[in-house]
């Protein structure tokens, strides 16, 4: 049986991951401009996880399509792979 959602869920839906990509370029604006970005860069990576979470969701409730879903989430691999990499350099972890 398929869950029955109210349309606005819908919407609440895609302003929260509207809202998530505002957060995301946020913290990257401020964690290139602080000295110290360990924290920043945590949160950073907190928040592309986050993103992820509502993008599978939105495909589980059908809300977008198989295919923009693997375009969703090659584009939050890419990000999370940059993050990664951020992290790393700033760490002085060289793996």
């Amino acid at each position: 049986m398929a869950l029955q959602f109210p349309k606005y869920e819908r919407h609440v839906l895609s302003a929260e991951i509207r809202s998530t990509l505002n957060r995301v370029l946020h913290l990257t604006v401020q964690a290139a401009k602080r000295y110290h970005k360990k924290t920043t860069l945590q949160d950073l990576d907190i928040e592309v996880e986050f993103l992820r979470a509502l993008v599978r969701k939105a495909r589980r409730l059908g809300y977008i399509t198989p295919n923009r879903y693997e375009v969703w989430s090659r584009h939050i691999d890419e990000i999370g792979r940059m993050v990664g990499g951020w992290i790393r350099s700033v760490s002085g972890d060289s793996r």
